[in-house]
């Protein structure tokens, strides 16, 4: 909502004006009255919805509508440089045609000008093609045909760029779920492979992909063993992507590239608990949560930011507003069943925001849906925490036949991973079997004991258990 107030009072007059009687005439009246309100008037969210007389889904789909709207009328103003490169491009046959030699020849380098300065090689390639040919009578023949292939080479490397940043970051959805050290070592490989690709050129494109791989890497991956001397400080490169960003903000990839940008200063500052600064960039992300799940998966592991979000929410106490929040921020959202790591990431937050609340039958629904929907067997570690997880609802409904049941089955399963690799959610289980117990004589204390060994584990894989604060109000409600 942050987001969406600070870009209304910032429009100018005239756009503000232009915006607002484009709505009035599209008969859409409420969200003029929204524009209005967020620029002119300083009302909290209830109040603007008491007043448009609408619920908390009519009203985030009201400001959703609105926010399109704006985007739209923002970009229809904007000269978008590499749209206007690439149309250029694109008519450089009609250059050659119908103009003297010479001042081809002049257009065309130009246009190389241009390129360069926005790091566009596939379009160079054809520029320099071009001037080859009509260099075929002098020496600069040999001199364009090296820039062509150089360039030929470097768009192959741009494309491979990419292609190992969306390798990664599936790969690491694998790592995360499994805890399998080969995959550990994989995403380690697929790390030097970029770096060494990066390498060979000198290119802000590049940077960016390898800054959006490594600084995650360094995070989530190897931690604080890939931290020393070596190596250059992370808020170093996020400085420079920031400035990569901020030079060439009308080219569109780096344009919605600012908020894998702003992720990443994010998990940057809760990694070192510098939580003050994080909070900076905490509206930002969460007012585009839903895009960052939908759309932005092939250069980072969005839902990374959901595992914070709760960790924020326990920090600050207020675990229960998410089930409230989340009817607005995911109105719209449909989880990709095929991603398998981010879709059940997704749900089991959307389960543990409902635990929050109280809410432990749709807890259970989310993740028995869960369970129906997928096979988890590829993953047995992620589906021992999710059994656990479901586990701990029926013990709070008080559903005691379906409890024996699934806590059958994770022994069942603890047996054949083997005790040592599932400490945690051995814990967590007798924590569980001693609630339901009927032995009622020193409940509380046995169960604070276990809680306090369980919260001596660390969260370095997907382990929703992990999220759950067993604070005084869990072991009250247990007992």
């Amino acid at each position: 909502m942050a987001k969406l107030k600070n870009i209304i009072k910032q429009l100018s007059d005239s756009d503000y004006t232009s915006i607002h009687e484009s709505l009035i005439e599209n008969s859409a009246e409420k969200s003029a009255y929204l524009l209005k309100a967020m620029r002119e008037r300083s009302l909290s969210d209830n109040k603007i919805m008491d007043e448009l007389g609408v619920n908390t889904n009519a009203y985030y789909t009201l400001r959703s509508r609105l926010n399109q709207k704006i985007e739209e009328y923002l970009l229809q103003q904007m000269e978008n440089p590499r749209t206007d490169l690439i149309k250029k491009v694109a008519n450089i046959n009609e250059v050659i045609f119908t103009k003297k030699r010479a001042i081809a020849i002049a257009t065309l380098k130009k246009i190389e000008k241009e390129l360069l300065d926005y790091d566009l090689p596939s379009e160079l390639t054809t520029i320099y093609k071009t001037l080859r040919k009509l260099h075929i009578n002098t020496p600069d023949h040999f001199t364009y045909s090296q820039s062509y292939n150089k360039h030929v080479a470097y768009t192959l490397a741009v494309d491979k760029a990419e292609e190992l940043l969306c390798q990664y970051f599936k790969k690491y959805g694998d790592y995360t779920m499994s805890r399998d050290e080969t995959t550990q070592l994989e995403l380690s490989l697929l790390t030097d492979e970029m770096n060494n690709l990066c390498s060979l050129y000198e290119s802000h494109r590049l940077y960016i992909y390898q800054s959006c791989l490594n600084i995650f890497h360094r995070l989530f991956v190897e931690g604080e063993s890939y931290d020393n001397n070596t190596h250059e400080p992370i808020e170093d490169i996020l400085d420079k992507m920031q400035e990569i960003l901020s030079n060439y903000y009308l080219d569109s990839i780096y344009h919605h590239l600012q908020l894998v940008y702003e992720l990443l200063r994010l998990e940057y500052y809760n990694h070192y608990k510098v939580y003050r600064k994080a909070e900076d960039f905490y509206e930002e992300v969460n007012d585009a949560v839903d895009t960052l799940l939908t759309n932005y998966s092939l250069h980072t592991y969005p839902t990374q930011y959901l595992i914070s979000k709760i960790e924020r929410a326990r920090r600050m106490g207020n675990e229960e507003t998410l089930y409230e929040e989340n009817k607005m921020l995911f109105h719209d959202y449909e989880g990709d069943i095929d991603d398998v790591p981010k879709y059940v990431t997704y749900i089991m937050y959307r389960a543990l925001s409902c635990y929050y609340a109280g809410e432990y039958n749709e807890s259970a629904r989310w993740i028995n849906n869960l369970l129906n929907e997928l096979s988890l067997k590829k993953y047995p570690y992620a589906q021992l925490e999710v059994k656990a997880v479901l586990a701990l609802q029926y013990c709070l409904m008080n559903d005691y036949d379906l409890f024996n049941q699934l806590t059958n089955s994770i022994q069942r399963q603890i047996r054949l991973l083997g005790k040592d690799n599932c400490d945690s959610i051995v814990i967590f289980t007798k924590i569980l079997k001693i609630s339901v117990s009927d032995v009622k004589r020193d409940k509380y204390n046995k169960i604070r004991a276990l809680a306090e060994r369980f919260a001596r584990f660390d969260m370095k894989h997907f382990a929703p258990t992990m999220l759950i604060k067993m604070d005084e109000s869990f072991i009250n409600k247990l007992c």
